[in-house]
């Protein structure tokens, strides 16, 4: 690299939309309208299972302002209408329909409930008023017969034999023969290596335990919302506050059973998402009713809506069983890990079996993984979806084996990290990584040798990984007439990835991040995006501008080789300007460039980049907690928090600093204070008054440590860091807690009440 990109690369440049940001300007998902707007609302079942008779809302359509009424019967596709009968002011579910797909739901069922309400949220109906005063007392007016089934409250009851089926045909998916019998378990998944008996002989000690996490909210501020219209040509627009605009087009393409270029979505600023926004919610309901009334509609979910129906993070219980030599060794493992995916299949199984001990060598392994659908909130992403919940046991694990045989927890952890050339329970190779390094770097901190001495204090240690999304990204690159240059992409922000991608620009042409332009386009006008998440995003999208902007000197080197009447290969670039090798005083600018190109005879100038193969970037990370627990009432103190995480190379360290604290302050909430609680199938405290989340005055100085290992296969050596910085932090707390305590609690969260219980019964 040379001096003048280092100006931009790798420092710390103030964020592009800050100030539009901390001024208001920055517009959000609710903040679109447009004339003559209809306001949506939902409908929602107050029963967590139960069969749908009949839903009658032609009161609700006598309602002044009323305009339309929606329910699963309105949508064109099979699915969820199958067998249902759909009149004006009523729907007749019929019988349960069977869905295609090798018992997956078509898309459109779950938009709305059809035959069966599966979970205490689940949208019934939907109603376009004209005020929201209107919509929402259409709401009372609509009529719904029940039958109330038996519900499925844990995973465990889930998979047995016994257990009432939430979905008729949902047979469980492996790689084996299809069940004859349809089940409650969607997905089986099991990876082995070496001789898993042999492994537990050689053992000289052997723990097992099983640990349990709740389903949590990812908390973002923002609620969903978005404002959907229909052109004359029946052509749809959205305006998408979601982390993907190309993802919610495909699943509206989908839904409404249109064609691609039938459906354009504009993404608006995202007030956070952390996974939970993959997936449209409102857009296929306020589609389906501007189609149905011809009019824009927009919607906004409420914050117990949100609770109630918002996709949270996956309950989990893993059982784990690991051996070691007394010389630290680890030489088998065995795990089960059940993932409770809430109404319909997608519990995070599939990373939770991979990369729950992919951190570690471990020769004899069997892990096997199960995704369990349960009368729950329909679960999502949430920052490296089931790593965290599978590394709360496994690192926890890690510190019973090394006290059991009085090994250094981070001594213990030296010796049997994973490098490269070391498989995943997949028996996916590892590429470079830099897990060893990370951890030396924890052991040369100074904390490492000052440990918390005071009664009921203690210190804990724990590890992850995260693999990292591969989705394919693109970009438009462009010179403009004043020599400043446009980059256009479709990617939404959600961490102040423009910053980012400004100061790689502005490194491959040696100028200000202030000359660069970054523009997010919409689905007619973006190249293709894939969606803000897996931690990819800096990573995918540097490979494709690396890409558009060496096309892009190519371009003006022609350009200024015939202007400065040379062979190309005798002009050369610095700085802003394309000048003769032989004679620097002889030069072109970018400003000259750009001006000639808009001008006859010249022709614009821009670049295209398009990524989309790419190889694994394995990120990881090291936390390190002292607490101190009050034994009079079990509330958990933290004293120090320390992150470290190998990052590969930080474009802009104090964004990179920011998801690693981040994460690690949702992960502390997650440790300590949140949960759904319910109460016959119901969530009882919908609200950031009942869910407990950690504010600024619960939360220490989280101090970030930035390892940089560089990734061979991104030309900046990026690696993912959005993922990471939650899978250590639930584990490192319980291993605190357990030194300070002598308790070692085996599920989440460590509330006042558990830790006290636990040392009172000890």
């Amino acid at each position: 690299m040379v001096q003048q990109q280092q100006s931009a690369l790798g420092k710390r440049v103030r964020k592009a939309d800050a100030l539009e940001r901390v001024v208001g300007e920055a517009r959000y998902g609710a903040d679109f309208s447009l004339p003559g707007v209809l306001y949506g609302k939902v409908l929602r079942s107050p029963h967590a299972h139960a069969r749908i008779r009949r839903i009658d809302y032609s009161r609700a359509l006598q309602l002044p302002g009323v305009v339309a009424v929606i329910t699963a019967g309105d949508f064109r596709t099979g699915g969820a209408a199958a067998n249902g009968h759909a009149v004006e002011g009523a729907y007749d579910p019929g019988h349960e329909e069977e869905h295609a797909g090798g018992g997956r739901p078509n898309a459109s069922r779950v938009v709305f409930a059809s035959a069966k309400a599966l979970w205490a949220g689940q949208p019934i109906a939907a109603v376009a008023a004209t005020s929201l005063q209107a919509a929402e007392a259409a709401l009372g007016l609509i009529e719904v017969s029940y039958d109330a089934l038996k519900i499925v409250e844990t995973a465990e009851e889930a998979m047995q034999p016994d257990a009432p089926l939430l979905h008729s045909n949902l047979f469980t998916t492996t790689v084996g023969r299809t069940p004859e019998k349809p089940s409650n378990v969607a997905t089986y998944i099991e990876l082995a290596r070496g001789d898993l008996e042999r492994g537990f002989r050689e053992a000289d000690v052997v723990i097992e335990d099983t640990y349990r996490t709740r389903m949590v909210s990812q908390g973002y501020l923002e609620p969903r919302a978005t404002l959907a219209k229909v052109d004359p040509d029946g052509k749809i627009t959205v305006w998408s506050s979601s982390q993907g605009s190309f993802g919610i087009q495909q699943q509206l393409s989908e839904i409404l059973d249109l064609p691609l270029h039938q459906v354009r979505v504009i993404p608006a600023e995202i007030g956070g998402g952390f996974g939970s926004k993959n997936q449209g919610i409102l857009e296929p309901m306020a589609a389906l009713l501007a189609m149905k009334t011809g009019r824009p509609v927009k919607m906004t979910m409420g914050r117990d809506e949100e609770f109630k129906a918002g996709r949270p993070g996956a309950p989990s219980s893993v059982f784990l069983k690991m051996g070691v030599k007394r010389d630290g060794a680890i030489t088998a493992a065995q795990v089960r890990v059940v993932m409770d995916g809430g109404a319909f299949p997608g519990g995070p199984v599939g990373a939770a079996t991979n990369l729950g001990l992919g951190h570690y060598r471990i020769p004899n392994v069997r892990i096997q993984g199960y995704d369990v659908v349960t009368n729950k909130p329909p679960v999502g992403a949430y920052r490296a979806p089931g790593v965290p919940q599978a590394v709360f046991a496994t690192e926890q694990h890690m510190n019973r084996l090394a006290e059991a045989i009085g090994m250094d927890p981070l001594e213990f952890r030296l010796k049997n990290v994973a490098g490269e050339g070391d498989r995943l329970p997949n028996d996916a190779p590892l590429p470079r990584v830099g897990f060893r390094t990370t951890l030396e770097t924890v052991k040369k901190h100074t904390l490492w040798s000052k440990r918390p001495s005071r009664p009921f204090q203690g210190r804990g240690i724990a590890c992850g990984m995260w693999i990292g999304g591969l989705q394919p990204n693109s970009c438009f690159l462009k010179l403009n007439a004043d020599g400043s240059l446009g980059l256009e992409v479709g990617t939404v922000d959600l961490t102040g990835v423009r910053t980012s991608f400004k100061q790689m620009v502005a490194g491959e042409f040696q100028l200000e991040p202030e000359d660069i332009i970054v523009t997010t386009l919409d689905t007619d006008t973006a190249p293709y995006a894939s969606g803000s998440s897996g931690s990819k995003t800096t990573y995918t999208m540097g490979t494709a501008i690396k890409q558009a902007s060496d096309s892009l000197k190519r371009i003006l080197q022609e350009r200024a080789a015939a202007l400065l009447d040379l062979p190309k290969e005798q002009v050369a670039y610095r700085a802003g300007a394309f000048h003769s090798v032989s004679d620097p005083s002889r030069d072109v600018s970018l400003k000259d460039l750009g001006a000639r190109g808009q001008a006859a005879g010249g022709g614009p100038i821009l670049a295209t980049g398009a990524a989309g193969t790419f190889k694994a970037a394995p990120s990881f990370a090291a936390h390190v907690v002292d607490v101190e627990v009050d034994p009079e009432t079990g509330k958990v103190g933290i004293l120090g928090y320390w992150a470290f995480q190998d990052c590969g190379f930080a474009v802009n360290p104090t964004l990179v600093e920011g998801q690693m604290q981040g994460g690690a302050a949702q992960g502390i909430g997650w440790a300590l204070t949140e949960e759904y609680l319910f109460a016959d199938g119901v969530v009882r405290n919908p609200t950031f008054l009942d869910y407990r989340m950690p504010t600024s005055l619960d939360l220490p100085a989280i101090e970030p440590t930035l390892v940089q290992v560089p990734n061979p296969e991104s030309p900046y050596g990026i690696r993912g860091v959005g993922e990471v910085p939650i899978v250590p932090p639930m584990a490192a707390i319980a291993n605190a807690v357990a030194n300070a305590t002598g308790v070692r609690i085996t599920e989440l969260p460590l509330s006042p009440e558990r830790v006290f219980w636990a040392m009172h019964n000890k």
